[in-house]
């Protein structure tokens, strides 16, 4: 009987360590899945209109995203298709030079460089290793219009 005890009381520890390892939140478990997609991400909000910052958006609708290198005046892109393998993973195809890569992702709320949320890539050869979004920034969203007006301002200063 203490040997069924202590086996079922390792077996909790494991578990609650395994929660907490993984984080236990929505946003974590399936790696910020509902959090990644239909949203713009920047890598910082440009200080001037010659400063240059990196931009990636995947929408769900047709599952194609870009990622872009831009300032107020000079910028290049790079549109792709993706699959979402789940888990924190997707495969991007680069129709332009047909290449792919399996990317890794990770987005969750944070409080960093007054941003709301935080998203981390891995595995992609284009864009930077992490972007920043907020609450507002949704593809689709009518107040994403008033977003790119306040990044042109801000870049125009």
């Amino acid at each position: 009987m203490k040997k069924v005890a202590l086996l079922i009381l390792v077996a909790l520890g494991l578990f609650f360590l395994w929660r907490w390892w993984t984080g236990n939140d929505a946003a974590t478990a399936d790696r910020g899945k509902a959090i990644v997609y239909d949203r713009v991400w920047v890598d910082h909000l440009p200080t001037s209109e010659t400063d240059n910052f990196q931009i990636f958006a995947a929408v769900t609708e047709q599952p194609m995203g870009v990622f872009q290198a831009t300032s107020m005046w000079k910028g290049s892109f790079e549109m792709f298709r993706y699959v979402d393998k789940g888990d924190g993973k997707a495969v991007i195809t680069y129709p332009q030079s047909k290449e792919s890569e399996r990317v890794s992702y990770r987005a969750y709320k944070c409080k960093e460089a007054k941003f709301q949320f935080c998203l981390e890539l891995s595995g992609a050869s284009r864009g930077t290793k992490k972007y920043y979004s907020q609450d507002g920034w949704e593809i689709g969203s009518h107040k994403l219009v008033d977003v790119l007006s306040r990044v042109a301002a801000i870049a125009a200063e």
